[in-house]
């Protein structure tokens, strides 16, 4: 029991800093062939987004919108691809279901 405790208190701490690391990782989503993109850490926080001048049209506010949002999704997905692959293989140690 004790060795088992150790070890759980062994990847807990490598989770930890697997998780700080995270924050300091960033994926890049884009829309519009390029002309909107957005950054996230791996933590899936929104870091920077970008437009194109070339597609800031006033009189088309719903494609911006919509490309953004794309943009914002993809970020977000690869962020979230990124933390399950740096902490899955920790969580696969631990066991627990449904943990990446």
């Amino acid at each position: 029991m004790d060795k088992m405790l150790k070890q759980v208190q062994k990847i807990q701490a490598q989770m930890t800093l697997a998780e700080e690391a995270l924050a300091d990782e960033i994926v890049e989503g884009t829309s519009g062939g390029g002309m909107v993109t957005v950054k996230a850490n791996g933590r899936g926080e929104v870091v920077s987004v970008s437009i194109s001048r070339d597609v800031v049209d006033p009189n088309d506010v719903e494609m911006l919108e919509d490309l953004v949002l794309s943009a914002v999704k993809e970020a977000v997905r690869l962020s979230h691809e990124l933390a399950e692959r740096r902490l899955g293989s920790l969580t696969g140690k631990m066991g627990i279901p449904g943990m990446f």
